[in-house]
């Protein structure tokens, strides 16, 4: 039998994600005379004239604007080593304005200006090393020479750095060196740098695990527009960490990460849509936000919207969509996609039934701790459905679920035990796992720990211990359990003996698909007298409603 699909809408927070430093791409202003004055010093070789006239001629003030004239000047001033001039010749390159782009002159112009101490030209130099552009990628470098902007106060050189000791690229890994770098660039007002102190305080990186400091970084970068702090504020929110829970907030704060396009805040607030959560429960939207989280290609909305076209949920059942969407974040490596697809292929549902294509799926989503789909590709190694039959491997696949927790493998291992399949006969092992999923009120395994008890396999024999196992297993209207319990009454063992008791429980299990129950059920009316039975019956009424038979 199939586990169940388990692929729930559920709000879940992605992996905090750390801020990649960005190049600081500001002309470097000087002051300027009349342009009559500069045009002549210019001419006449003055290096802060060429500058300033470069600059004119690049943004366009008191001259047309004409990036070819910028790069012209700029270049002779560079060449005479103004600073200034190099680094904007080297934004120039970089940007491809007045000629070609060109990564390697930008590189060359940068490194020029970063020696001389410009400290854009230093942050821009490691950026430039740490991303291979223009120069071979060299993280040490990078981290030199972002070192150097940074210990002059530049804030996003100090992100930067505080990012490459949290990653551990160009320095050792040191994730207190990283706190100190973001600290001083937040408090400088960088907002990715407010985000990665948030994120450092969340998991405890560096410094101990503080909500409340978490909150606060993450809100000064997400004022400031940071999407992923805003995504981070709204998990807060709608946790109730670090802050009172408030889903109106988490809510508010999710759109605004979402309206940027941050894939997981569109998902959640999908959901909360979905569940009426801080919002009016609007269905549209809700389909709105996880299908646009899943067109970007988030995996875990691709998954849910293929949940909610298989079972209908809101939008009409579709197998073939729902085949689709699971495939898109199955491919992507997503586990429970994966699981959902071999159900898919199993079932033969919106595709032709294959064992085997299911057992790849299966397979896949196993190999990445998935219990469920441990589970299934065991249960197909017992059956020999899409493989050779083999209960050593289906014994293994079973361990790996039930270890897990998962009721279905634990009771099969139980199985397995008690009748020594792919594994030497163990009663008391079989008890054991048993006693695992009942105690997880799984119906199946609530039964067979009461034959066990009954028979005294693998414990010693208890008629009471049996008759209350039953009782768990048949109030969740299991009929094997209802029958075994009417057994129990019919012959008072381990209860007091009660022909009306067992009549219940037998019509109750015949009415629920049980031949030998009703079998049972008129040899014991025959010892009822009219009024008994009438009691009986109706006994058995009420039982029939208060514990129905479960699919």
């Amino acid at each position: 039998m199939l586990a169940p699909l388990l692929a729930v809408l559920l709000v879940t927070g992605c992996p905090d994600r750390q801020a990649e430093p960005t190049t600081d791409k500001q002309e470097k202003a000087s002051v300027k005379a009349p342009a009559g004055d500069v045009v002549a010093l210019a001419q006449q070789g003055d290096a802060k004239a060429q500058f300033n006239l470069g600059l004119m001629y690049a943004t366009g003030e008191e001259v047309p604007q004409d990036f070819k004239q910028a790069l012209a000047w700029y270049r002779k001033a560079a060449e005479q080593g103004d600073a200034g001039a190099q680094y904007n010749l080297g934004l120039m390159y970089y940007r491809g304005q007045g000629g070609p782009q060109d990564y390697k002159q930008a590189a060359a112009w940068y490194r020029k200006a970063a020696e001389q101490g410009d400290v854009q030209a230093q942050f821009n130099l490691g950026l430039m090393h740490a991303t291979g552009q223009g120069v071979p990628e060299d993280f040490k470098q990078a981290f030199t020479w972002s070192s150097k902007a940074a210990e002059q106060g530049d804030a996003k050189a100090q992100s930067s750095l505080g990012l490459m000791y949290a990653t551990g690229q160009g320095v050792s890994q040191d994730d207190k060196q990283a706190f100190a770098w973001y600290r001083k660039a937040a408090e400088q007002g960088e907002a990715n740098a407010q985000f990665n102190l948030g994120v450092m305080y969340d998991h405890g990186k560096g410094v101990p695990q503080d909500d409340q400091q978490a909150f606060t970084w993450y809100r000064k970068a997400a004022e400031q527009g940071d999407a992923g702090a805003q995504y981070n504020l709204g998990l807060m929110y709608y946790r109730g960490q670090g802050v009172a829970q408030d889903f109106k907030q988490a809510a508010a704060w999710y759109r605004k990460a979402a309206e940027q396009g941050d894939t997981h805040a569109q998902f959640n607030l999908g959901v909360m849509y979905y569940n009426g959560e801080g919002v009016p429960q609007d269905f549209k939207q809700a389909l709105a936000w996880i299908s646009k989280a899943a067109e970007q290609g988030y995996a875990m909305a691709q998954n849910n919207l293929g949940v909610m076209n298989y079972r209908g949920q809101r939008v009409p059942q579709d197998f073939l969509q729902a085949l689709a969407w699971y495939r898109k974040a199955a491919e992507q490596g997503y586990a429970k996609a994966q699981f959902n697809l071999g159900v898919m292929y199993e079932r033969g549902e919106g595709v032709p039934q294959d064992d085997q294509q299911a057992l790849v799926w299966y397979r896949k989503a196993a190999e990445q701790g998935d219990a469920d789909a441990q589970n299934n590709v065991g249960l197909m190694y017992y059956h020999g459905d899409g493989v050779p039959q083999d209960f050593k491997q289906a014994l293994a696949w079973y361990r790996k679920a039930a270890e897990q927790g998962e009721v279905n493998a634990q009771t099969s291992l139980g199985v397995m035990y008690e009748h020594g399949q792919g594994v030497p006969k163990d009663d008391q092992q079989a008890v054991a796992w048993y006693r695992k999923a009942a105690e997880q009120g799984y119906a199946g395994a609530q039964t067979s720990l009461g034959v066990m008890y009954y028979r005294g396999d693998g414990v010693p024999k208890d008629f009471k211990q049996a008759a209350a196992w039953y009782r768990k297993a048949a109030e969740q209207g299991y009929a094997g359990a209802q029958t075994s319990l009417g057994m129990m009454y019919a012959s008072g063992q381990g209860v007091p003996k009660d022909v009306k008791q067992a009549y219940a429980w037998f019509s109750v299990a015949a009415a629920n698909g049980s031949g030998k129950a009703a079998e049972w059920r008129d040899a014991v009316a025959k010892e009822l007298p009219p009024a008994a039975l009438a009691a009986a019956q109706a006994l058995a009424g009420r039982y029939f409603e208060q514990y129905p038979s479960k699919p």
